[in-house]
């Protein structure tokens, strides 16, 4: 017979999130048990490898360097999911993340002036500081402090749902199976971008080539128990945050320093050698989520961000050094693409820049005219040797099929009205607000700001 536990409130989940729900549930009075399905290590899912959050504030503080409005906010969101989002659950999560970097410092968690080569987030974004693995400490020491249990190897292996009411999860613990009784949920155990037989039902044959920046434990089980109870599900199973990263970056679990943030210094080609989208659209935080998806649809899941000696110190470098030649076609032979292609491609590009001044901190003047797919910002020749490419591919951060929410973060039910006592928060519902697109930061909001609505939700339902 099984080990039983009981429990006030249960949390799945052991990243911001996570943490966030527990602690404020914790804080109104109630016994709180984290179960995370990944060793102790490696807690902490995808927050391990965040740098910073996106938080609405009025004024400059002393680790930002003006006001970012509610409204500003919500216009950066609304430009880069292109309207896919909820917009009275996203006008909510703005107004409530305003209080969240006070909350968030209260558990804990400290704050660094940003650094440059951070994608010009200064004004709009808080950097985490020692990273986000300092960061979920914070938050694991405040949690423990509390008196909040956690287990580690602790993976769900089946949930008691019943009319949109939770009972008892089954997780493994300790290589045998314990059943967890608890008076409410909250899920927060990520998306399913692990899961690459998953991530193939959406996109196919190109999802063998995508790389997976975070936990190769975010396999989606808790989300697949949760829709199969009837919890409504929202979101399309091929938008996620999809950027573009070393190619040579391992499969999984490679992180914020795979990531590469040059493509406005240059221009990207696939293995034909040819352009195939604007480099300088728009800035990059406001873009650089979108080339993951880009390089997906190009042959064999690869491309090259190509630059010359000019733009070597403009961004913060890979963990792997540029590939770097003395000439175009020398560049073409050491990435295996047609010589004679890229020096046409390059040759045209620079033919077709414009004369104008440099500066990638506005929407400059520097563009190309007369090419078949311009580039309108950022765009100067390629002809100071010696020349660097970076072969990328698709890096998948995480995935927005999820469970439909309110502003509560009660999980909705399929057949219609909220669930009794299931709340979620994090990667698992980022689909609410995250229709397509992303921007720096705006999944820690999500998590930080939902974890603690569902985690005070939770607590109150637990009360009655």
């Amino acid at each position: 017979m099984s080990e039983t536990i009981q429990t006030d409130v249960l949390v799945i989940g052991g990243g911001n999130a996570a943490l966030c729900a527990a602690i404020a549930a914790r804080r109104k009075g109630k016994n709180v048990l984290v179960l995370e399905g990944a060793p102790k290590f490696y807690r902490g899912g995808n927050t391990r490898h965040t740098r910073n959050m996106r938080c609405a504030h009025d004024t400059a503080t002393d680790t930002l360097t003006g006001p970012y409005t509610e409204d500003e906010f919500w216009d950066d969101l609304l430009r880069v999911t292109e309207g896919n989002t909820d917009e009275s659950l996203a006008k909510h999560m703005i107004a409530k993340s305003k209080e969240m970097l006070t909350w968030i410092t209260e558990q804990g968690v400290r704050f660094q002036p940003s650094l440059g080569g951070t994608l010009s987030l200064g004004r709009t974004n808080s950097f985490f500081l020692g990273g986000g693995r300092a960061m979920l400490n914070a938050l694991y020491l405040t949690a423990e402090k509390l008196g909040v249990e956690v287990r580690y190897d602790a993976p769900v292996a089946a949930l008691e749902i019943e009319d949109g009411t939770f009972k008892a999860a089954t997780a493994h613990i300790g290589g045998k199976d314990v059943r967890v009784v608890a008076k409410s949920l909250v899920a927060a155990a990520g998306g399913f971008e692990a899961n690459i037989d998953w991530l193939k039902e959406g996109w196919g044959p190109p999802a063998e080539n995508f790389l997976i920046r975070g936990t190769p434990y975010n396999r989606g089980d808790v989300l697949k128990m949760l829709l199969a109870a009837g919890v409504e599900s929202i979101g399309d199973p091929t938008q996620c945050h999809a950027v573009a990263i070393d190619a040579r970056a391992p499969k999984f679990d490679g992180g914020i320093i795979t990531r590469l943030d040059c493509v406005v210094f240059g221009i990207v080609v696939n293995k034909n050698a040819v352009r195939f989208y604007d480099e300088g659209e728009d800035f990059w935080p406001k873009r650089y989520a979108i080339w993951g998806r880009l390089v997906a649809a190009q042959p064999d899941q690869i491309a090259y961000i190509i630059f010359d000696s000019k733009s070597l110190t403009k961004f913060m470098p890979s963990l792997f050094p540029p590939i770097k030649a003395g000439s175009v076609a020398e560049l073409a032979v050491k990435l295996e693409l047609p010589v004679e292609q890229l020096e046409a491609t390059i040759g045209e590009f620079n033919k077709a820049v414009q004369p104008g001044t440099f500066d990638h901190t506005v929407f400059d003047d520097c563009r190309t005219q007369g090419l078949e797919i311009e580039k309108t910002h950022w765009a100067t020749k390629l002809e100071d040797p010696p020349y660097y490419a970076y072969p990328v591919r698709p890096g998948i951060t995480f995935t927005y099929l999820g469970t439909r929410v309110d502003k509560d973060a009660r999980m909705q039910m399929a057949g219609g009205g909220g669930a009794q006592n299931m709340f979620a928060a994090g990667e698992i519902m980022a689909g609410n607000v995250l229709g397509k697109g992303y921007a720096a930061g705006i999944g820690m909001t999500i998590g930080s700001v939902f974890g603690k609505i569902a985690g005070e939700g939770a607590a109150d339902h637990a009360s009655q």
